[in-house]
């Protein structure tokens, strides 16, 4: 006991770093008393070859550990977009003809247009394209996620991002919980309780939005499939703007990175905690639970978290565009007193006004903007993407407007649920308002460098 005792004061004594790398040492002389006895007491068979360690070799190779997590990232992208496209239209249909249906009720009732316009067009048409634009994408993703962490390839991937994280001042397993993010950023707040550390935990909060969560994925894909894609033949566009959202994927992860350490260099001052990860071998997976774990407890339960912030939103979007003061809309007004600023950033106040009134859900941003460019009184999307390159060509769009739009969709705020979520994990009004206002700002730097130098060019 007094050998402990004298320990723990000796390591009090040293520096910050010397306190890391004690830890440190301390792990590893345990890990290899471990391995000093398994050797003395396992036996074996020399003749055998370890596939799971030819495997990791590989994967967590510090020369092809990073690419293949970059072309897997990728692949994963075009399934979901490629696959996503189909179910989306079905599902918007099907939603719309019951719209119709609604309508044809409130015509009978003779109801008033208002009540109908604040419900039907309002209140039913954002959850109509929540619904349509969330859930056929997340239907995807989230198995393929589930399915590479029931192979047991995450743990490699945060044992190769865990350098890079300690670097960074946080903690390795911050890369677990970046990657639940890309389904859905309030998800990935949740699965922040797995870090012990309360300073590292706010720092993976804080930092979770710099990932795209599904809802941010429809504006970087129609925006990438339009601007980028378009310089391609048609077999080459999906798999051209999938690589292109992953490379903008790769810029959050960055941003992760660099915002964690000056987390940790100013507000949320500290040491890294040890992180031992022992990797899990490589299993079969089983479908069956990667189906339910993927589309109950994460699709399902993610959506309906959407859908209950969207709901109001709906009705305050359709009284924004529906009220006018001088033969224009409070949406018009509004976006042109954000002009002058939108302009500096590369954008355009109806792009920004589509940003702000898209705090609920991030997936009716385009709609909105399509409804305020075309000055109709309801949230709609055109029938095709060349019909939707068209109208912002006219309004004005050029490569570094669709740029500017989607870093600043891939860094600015996080949507209402995932704020809500902060606080409930944090405890704290701060945090969240932290987590707001730090990725916004970094957005709004980012797109006038970004502007700047395409004014310099």
């Amino acid at each position: 006991m007094q050998d402990i005792q004298k320990l723990s004061m000796l390591i009090n004594e040293y520096s910050k770093e010397e306190k890391q790398n004690v830890r440190d040492n301390i792990v590893f002389s345990i890990y290899e008393d471990a391995k000093q006895l398994s050797n003395k007491v396992v036996k074996k068979d020399e003749s055998k070859i370890d596939i799971d360690k030819k495997i990791d070799n590989i994967l967590t190779s510090k020369i092809t550990g990073y690419p293949i997590m970059f072309i897997l990232l990728g692949l994963i992208f075009w399934i979901t977009i490629t696959g996503a496209n189909y179910p989306s239209s079905m599902i918007a249909n099907f939603l719309f003809v019951i719209e119709e249906k609604l309508t044809d009720i409130f015509i009978s009732l003779n109801a008033p247009k208002w009540l109908h316009g604040i419900l039907v067009l309002g209140m039913y048409r954002t959850l109509a394209w929540v619904i349509a634009v969330m859930l056929p994408p997340m239907a995807i993703f989230f198995p393929c996620f589930t399915l590479l962490e029931d192979l047991g390839y995450l743990p490699r991937v945060a044992f190769n991002l865990d350098r890079l994280f300690k670097k960074a001042g946080a903690h390795g397993k911050q890369s677990l919980t970046m990657s639940m993010g890309f389904g859905c950023n309030a998800a990935g707040i949740i699965a922040c309780r797995i870090i012990e550390s309360p300073r590292e935990r706010l720092i993976a909060m804080i930092t979770n939005n710099f990932v795209p969560c599904n809802g941010r994925f429809p504006t970087l894909i129609a925006v990438a499939s339009i601007f980028v894609g378009g310089y391609f033949s048609s077999s080459y566009k999906s798999l051209t703007a999938s690589f292109f959202v992953a490379g903008l994927v790769l810029i959050g992860i960055i941003m992760t990175l660099i915002v964690s350490w000056g987390l940790s260099k100013t507000l949320l001052k500290g040491v890294p905690s040890s992180f031992t990860l022992e990797l899990p071998p490589y299993r079969r997976p089983q479908f069956i639970r990667v189906i339910y774990t993927s589309i109950i407890d994460r699709t399902i339960f993610v959506l309906l978290r959407a859908m209950a912030v969207a709901a109001p939103a709906g009705i305050v979007i359709w009284i924004l565009a529906n009220i006018t003061i001088k033969d224009a809309s409070i949406l018009t007004h509004m976006a042109q007193c954000l002009d002058p600023f939108a302009k500096l950033i590369g954008l355009d106040g109806f792009i920004l006004m589509a940003f702000i009134l898209g705090l609920p859900a991030n997936e009716i941003v385009i709609p909105i903007l399509i409804m305020a460019y075309m000055s109709k009184g309801a949230m709609l999307e055109l029938d095709t993407l060349s019909s939707m390159k068209n109208l912002f060509i006219q309004n004005g769009w050029t490569f570094i407007t669709a740029l500017n739009v989607m870093l600043f969709s891939l860094l600015h705020f996080p949507c209402a649920t995932t704020l809500i979520t902060i606080k409930k994990e944090s405890g704290s009004y701060k945090w969240m308002l932290i987590s707001a206002f730090l990725p916004t700002l970094i957005a709004v730097i980012v797109c006038f460098i970004t502007k700047q130098i395409s004014i310099l060019i």
